[in-house]
């Protein structure tokens, strides 16, 4: 008996951590479900849809008070920056990711470093002085209204206890309305209710939103995946009331030591070329933008297209961390309107960290975009332990070293054509990424007069000179020092986390090739609409069950996996995806769990996926459901 008990035991032990694996795993999927459907409900109180883009700051603060953040005007212009026009439902998500909600406790521990004694209170003249001189001042008028306020003020006081009870309430209610009528009608998503919270909360937040400042919240993790064979099964998820479904379970073995077919023709003497460099950066809103490049050809011939990221430390011998960034690029052939682009090719084809596309291309200009998923690619959580320094000295600055080989590094960045030297060209690509000007001829003409220049172009030692001249003049105010270096991709510890460099090459059999940078900015519809064409044009189409006029695409290559969404209804629809039954997978959107919305009549991106560790097999498995 007693041996019994103990096997019963050993069993029960056994079993445990298994259970409180799966525990923990459906904590964590209650937990993105929840983060999702507050995300939409905060939207949609403001948007009638979340297909309706975000188009001004005043949007942005007011749809992030509406998910129960404390947007200042410092955290809408991290991610509303001058060259952002747009923000979808997706970078709103991102942002929620990043940024915390308003806790009471962060609220009291702000209002009590103002209230010194201690009471609760704080007199009508100290808040009237704060507000109007400190941080985002406001108006008198603001403060007035505030002031006068029922609830929470009386015999000349500001109580900020009732006032942080009342703004926790207001949110707690704002978001129960809005999940409520996403729960009882789907029609009732499209209406706005923003403009019916009343006059107290409307202050109590726009007060909230000028004094308390914010803290940035962890990314979550990413999900991961893997891939094979292709199988569809009608099979429902886990999401609510769906009316159809599909599955897609892709199992990929190891890629890491995976090589396509790709014959460079670097070897062929006889071909000739052309070659250049780019960058990805990433935004602080999490939008990737690179260079973008047009390719001239005169007349028909074989090609073959390259690009690879670029490691700037190679004299070192240090490795850099971007050499795992997945890259690609499209080649769009031009026509008369941008709406007629033509997709000609992809670089599917691979040879360790190069991806290529070889074909016959007729004479004539090509649009070349280069691409990444994003899902490798994307915002750092490493703490920095020691900033940097840019200089030092006690009376004449000098550059440290370590900003010396920043500035090197960020030569070879931006030397596009990578002939040692900097043309007005490559200084203005630099210049527009950093200040958002341009540096015209006369400005040119004073940079020869003073610094090293040859042919007409910056060498890499008056570049440097330029640079650390600017660095001397600021003394020890080195902020726009350190805006240029973040604005290229390098944190406070020097260390290029948030930019990848890469290389382009393009030979060409019969004739010169000649590719030119052109923009520098995110890939835009002309690369949104380049990849939906290649994936149904080479990936798998399966319709969802019950409604053929949606269908799923999936394209899988040895290193992702990208699905993408066709609606040919008349009306647009809200596809779930569920990837918890995913292994080793990373994607490029941060949840096991969320929903699309897609237009009537087009298609759209729905996600990429990629192996977390490429020395080890992933599976793919993801349930798309339609939602009523």
């Amino acid at each position: 008996m007693a041996g019994s008990q103990e096997s019963n035991a050993s069993l029960f032990s056994d079993q445990t951590p298994s259970q409180e694996c799966s525990q923990a795993k459906r904590s964590q999927n209650y937990e993105e479900e929840t983060f999702y459907k507050n995300c939409r409900a905060a939207y949609l109180a403001v948007f009638k849809s979340s297909l309706e883009n975000i188009k001004s700051k005043e949007q942005l603060c007011l749809v992030l008070q509406q998910a129960g953040r404390n947007p200042s005007q410092k955290t809408v212009n991290k991610y509303w920056t001058l060259q952002t026009t747009t923000l979808n439902f997706d970078d709103f998500c991102f942002i929620l990711k990043q940024e915390e909600p308003v806790r009471k406790t962060e609220l009291l521990k702000a209002f009590a470093k103002i209230d010194v004694n201690n009471e609760g209170c704080i007199l009508h003249s100290e808040l009237h002085k704060l507000l109007t001189t400190r941080g985002e001042k406001m108006t008198p008028d603001e403060v007035n209204a505030i002031t006068e306020l029922v609830e929470v003020n009386s015999d000349g006081k500001f109580d900020y206890y009732k006032f942080c009870k009342l703004y926790m309430t207001t949110n707690e209610q704002c978001l129960k309305h809005a999940l409520e009528k996403l729960e009882v009608d789907s029609k009732l998503k499209r209406q706005q209710f923003g403009s019916q919270l009343e006059t107290s909360s409307e202050l109590a937040t726009s007060l909230i939103s000028k004094t308390i400042p914010k803290t940035a919240r962890k990314t979550e993790s990413k999900p991961m995946l893997k891939r094979g064979h292709c199988k569809t099964s009608s099979q429902c998820s886990s999401a609510p009331s769906c009316k159809a479904s599909v599955s897609s379970t892709i199992s990929m073995g190891a890629s890491s030591n995976k090589h396509s077919k790709l014959i460079e023709a670097n070897a062929a003497k006889e071909w000739q070329h052309a070659q250049s460099k780019g960058c990805f950066f990433l935004e602080e809103n999490g939008e990737i933008i690179s260079h973008k490049y047009k390719l001239f050809l005169s007349q028909r011939s074989t090609v073959c297209i390259t690009i690879n990221p670029v490691n700037l430390r190679q004299m070192e011998g240090k490795p850099s961390p971007w050499l795992v960034v997945d890259t690609a690029l499209y080649i769009l052939k031009e026509n008369e309107t941008e709406e007629n682009i033509q997709l000609v090719g992809f670089t599917e084809l691979r040879n360790k960290e190069v991806f290529g596309w070889r074909g016959e291309l007729e004479g004539g200009v090509y649009w070349v975009i280069p691409f990444t998923t994003g899902c490798r690619f994307r915002k750092s959580k490493k703490q920095i332990r020691r900033e940097a320094k840019l200089v030092h000295g006690d009376g004449e600055f000098t550059a440290t070293k370590e900003f010396r080989a920043a500035l090197s590094e960020i030569f070879e960045m931006i030397d596009l054509d990578g002939n040692g030297f900097l043309s007005l060209e490559e200084n203005n690509f630099f210049e527009m990424r950093t200040s958002g000007e341009k540096c015209d001829e006369e400005a040119w003409a004073i940079c020869k007069e003073n610094f090293d220049m040859k042919n007409n172009e910056l060498t890499r030692q008056g570049f440097m000179d330029l640079n650390l001249m600017e660095a001397s003049q600021q003394g020890r105010d080195l902020s726009s020092l350190w805006m240029t270096l973040q604005s290229m991709g390098y944190n406070k510890a020097l260390e290029l986390t948030e930019a990848c460099p890469f290389s382009i090459r393009v030979y060409a059999e019969k004739c010169k090739p000649r590719i030119q940078p052109v923009c520098l900015e995110a890939g835009g519809e002309q690369l949104k609409t380049a990849i939906c064409m290649s994936v149904a044009n080479k990936g798998d189409a399966k319709p969802m069950d019950a409604s053929e006029n949606i269908v799923i695409y999936t394209y899988k290559s040895d290193t992702r996996i990208t699905s993408v969404i066709g609606n040919k209804s008349e009306s647009k629809t809200v596809i779930h995806l569920n990837n918890e039954q995913s292994r080793n997978c990373v994607s490029n959107r941060g949840l096991n769990t969320f929903a699309v919305e897609v237009a009537s009549n087009s298609m759209m991106v729905c996600q990429h996926v990629m192996p977390q560790n490429e020395q080890e097999e992933w599976i793919y498995s993801c349930v798309y459901s339609i939602l009523p």
